[in-house]
């Protein structure tokens, strides 16, 4: 088998195993179709395939690449450009605009629409990203299975009294554990608003903030939402960070580090994050 996500456990502990053997190849990461969960995880894992191949000693036998259906790296076009560059720089490949029609697995290739193809002996492929199957049963999504959702007050624009968050809503904003943090602060008080009687006024502006392990102790932090595409600078404070946007440093790893520490006593317990639901401006440069 040379076919894998790692979208699934028992996906992500196959490519593992088949990893623990393999002696290089053409590697192919391939986004079949958006949307998908979290646009950053892919290029995560292309990093993070460098970084392991180079401890493997085996990464000039490792030919990577990254094909994409998007006209760039990622969805926003500075962060687009700034990715592809750290993708460069690591000899890793992009192959934009290849909207996949079938894979070969016979031949080992993916065949594009315009018949364009391109060989692989270890396929991961990155899944198009569909809504819960209880809410295709309910009747209630639209052909991926998400409900329709009002973007800033995230109530469910079909159905009264229904508020929806995360996974399940159909909002042009990243399928990311952050974003469905920050939905929760604006869903609790609209909610709380419509129990009372009054109006569901606290608006969500897209907030997504995301670190992305890039290998070799290091990572790389995006903060954007709905109006305002990622950009360099300082974050969370003005100047002095101590983390830095679409750069690649060691601090940003240690906030990754951080962040999972946080999930585990913070998150779970209800208690508040150091950071806004809103995204700010401050510490951008534009």
């Amino acid at each position: 088998k040379s076919i894998f996500d790692f979208y699934t456990v028992e996906g992500a502990c196959a490519l593992r195993d088949f990893f623990k053997n393999w002696e290089g190849g053409k590697l192919v990461i391939n986004i079949t179709e958006m949307p998908i969960k979290c646009p950053v995880a892919p290029l995560e894992f292309s990093f993070l395939a460098d970084w392991f191949f180079t401890e493997k000693g085996i990464r000039d036998k490792v030919d990577i690449q990254f094909v994409t259906p998007l006209p760039g790296a990622f969805t926003q076009p500075k962060a687009s450009a700034i990715l592809g560059d750290f993708l460069e720089k690591k000899n890793i490949k992009l192959k934009t605009e290849f909207g996949i029609a079938r894979v070969d697995a016979e031949n080992k290739k993916i065949v594009s629409w315009e018949e364009e193809e391109i060989p692989f002996d270890c396929l991961v492929t990155i899944p198009t990203n569909m809504g819960d199957d209880a809410i295709e049963r309910s009747g209630m999504g639209n052909e991926f299975n998400f409900i329709p959702t009002d973007k800033q007050t995230l109530k469910a624009l079909e159905y009264e009294n229904i508020f929806v968050i995360g996974d399940a809503t159909d909002l042009p904003s990243s399928k990311a554990g952050s974003v469905a943090h920050f939905q929760a602060d604006i869903l609790l008080e609209n909610f709380l608003s419509v129990v009372e009687g009054r109006e569901p006024n606290e608006k969500f502006d897209g907030h997504a903030n995301c670190f992305i392990e890039s290998g070799f102790g290091k990572g790389i932090l995006i903060d954007f939402n709905y109006d305002t595409e990622p950009l360099p600078g300082k974050f969370p404070l003005p100047g002095v960070g101590p983390f830095s946007l679409l750069e690649e440093t060691k601090m940003n790893h240690y906030g990754k580090i951080m962040f999972r520490w946080m999930y585990w006593n913070f998150l779970i317990k209800g208690l508040e994050l150091p950071i806004e639901s809103q995204m700010s401006m401050a510490g951008k440069r534009a």
